[in-house]
Parts: structure tokens; sequence; C-alpha cells
């Protein structure tokens, strides 16, 4: 889960947790005795039996006692990354950022700071769901995965926020399209042109381009504006001719008798050029 010593601990007391849960372990949970009695070890073994058991928010309690208990401890340092981790598994994703802000803030240097930053992006990036809800946690999850990509290139999750951010990019891609298809099926062309050229400018490298582009063709077409329709499609032929948007773009100009080129001088021809030069805005 984390850096190598990190897995050490994490998995080194097993055994441990076991002699806890069979011989005090049950006081510990009915509250008989107080924590306190117990060692900050103890109650750490504790936490991780209830990982084990498929317990995370009961974890998360006994990590968060080590906190209280036993400030400024080794085992608070180590209890705090596990809080956040047992918080993600029970999905309770507040209280996961917030413990993972509260390492990354008392411990900036440590081997899991890195881990505590990509715990904190997931809680963003797992609550992004359905792409007609609001993009406001996209942001947020954009914002942190790229927190882990700068701060931690090195470290074993940088790669893995890298996958994440192209997917909530592209997820924030697949709103504007959505958004863009609804004017277009009601015919508010210009409402429409403005969401697909969002696309267009701002997510060109997603798997939504293309579509973008053909929806900008049936739009401009739809207004009458062929140079712009001409211009989409050019583009469509100049980077995504395999695909099935470039089909339809070539079958709507064709029928009327319009070529797959750049004319006149629009944004679309700038992004024309750009990409001729193979610099893509």
């Amino acid at each position: 889960m984390t850096g190598g010593g990190s897995r050490k601990w994490f998995f080194g007391l097993i055994l441990a947790s076991s002699v806890l849960a069979g011989c005090s372990g049950n006081k510990v949970e009915t509250g008989q005795v107080p924590l306190e009695n117990y060692t900050a070890e103890q109650i750490f073994g504790r936490g991780e039996y209830e990982l084990e058991r498929r317990q995370p928010a009961r974890a998360a309690h006994y990590f968060s006692e080590i906190e209280r208990l036993y400030p400024y401890s080794d085992w608070a340092k180590r209890a705090l990354i596990m809080q956040a981790f047992a918080y993600h598994r029970a999905t309770d994703y507040e209280n996961s950022r917030a413990a993972a802000q509260r390492y990354i803030d008392f411990y900036p240097t440590s081997d899991d700071a890195a881990y505590a930053a990509y715990l904190l992006a997931l809680s963003y990036y797992d609550q992004i769901d359905e792409v007609g809800r609001d993009q406001g946690l996209t942001f947020q999850a954009l914002q942190a995965l790229r927190a882990v990509i700068e701060r931690y290139p090195d470290s074993e999750y940088a790669r893995s926020a890298i996958l994440k951010f192209d997917l909530a990019f592209d997820h924030l891609a697949g709103k504007e399209m959505e958004v863009g298809r609804y004017y277009l099926k009601r015919d508010h062309y210009t409402a429409a042109i403005n969401r697909f050229r969002v696309v267009v400018e701002d997510f060109q490298t997603t798997s939504h381009t293309a579509e973008a582009l053909h929806r900008l063709v049936e739009s401009y077409l739809s207004l009458g504006l062929t140079d712009e329709a001409q211009t989409a499609g050019a583009i469509l032929g100049h980077n995504f001719q395999s695909t099935e948007w470039y089909q339809d773009s070539y079958k709507l100009l064709a029928g009327r008798g319009l070529e797959m080129k750049p004319k006149g001088n629009n944004w679309l021809s700038k992004v024309y050029r750009q990409m001729i030069k193979g610099q893509w805005l």
C-alpha cells in the first residue's frame, strides 16, 4: 500500500492483532476497559484487525484514538495515514480527505506523504460518477491529482494519478458534449457550437474531439456557415480519418457539394493551421 518500510508495519502486526482480538479485543470493542489502558501498538493492532474483518469505519475509529491518546508519537504518525486509508475504504471521503491533509501538513517529508496526497485525490475522484452530475468534484479531483503528479513524480502513485487525471479530464469533456448534444437536438445551434468549441480547444486530447468536430459540421451546416463546416471537416480528415465521425461528416458535406478543406479565416482555420504545423492548441 505504501513504501517498503510502511508495508512492513502494515502487515507485520497480524499476529499481534490476532492475539489482541482473542484475548482482550472484546473488551476494547465493548468498552469494558478504557482505551487509555492499552498501548498505542495494541490499539493499532486492533485497527488492523478491524480492517481484516472488513470493518473500515471501526478501524478508522481505533486509528483516530491513537492520534488522540498518543499525539506526536511514531504510532500516531502511522495511525494517521491508516486513518485516511480506513475512512476511504468506508467511503467516508470527507474524513479521509481531512486525515490525509493533516498527514501532509504534519509530515510533508515523510515517505508516506505521496500516498497521503494520492488518497486525498482519490477522495474526490471516487465520487465522480455519471456525466450528468455537477462537475465540481471533477475539477477538485484534477487539481489534487495534478499535485500528486507534480510533487511526487518519482513515487509509485504518479503513474496511477496520470491515468486517473486523463479519465477525469475526459469526464469533463463528456459533460460538455452532453450539453452540446442537448442544444443541438433542440436546434439551438449557437449554444451547441459554444460547447463543442470548448471540447476542440480545451479538451483536444480526450476521446470526444472527433465527435465534437462532427457536431460542429452539423451545427454550422444548419446555420448555413459552410466555411466553418468545411474547416471542421478538414480537421477531421487530417487527424481522425479512421473514425465514424469523419465518415458521417464526409457524407454531410459531399451531399451539399462541399469539400473537407479549410475555408475562410475563422477560429477553426487557426486550429487547422496549428495542427498542420504540429502545434495543437
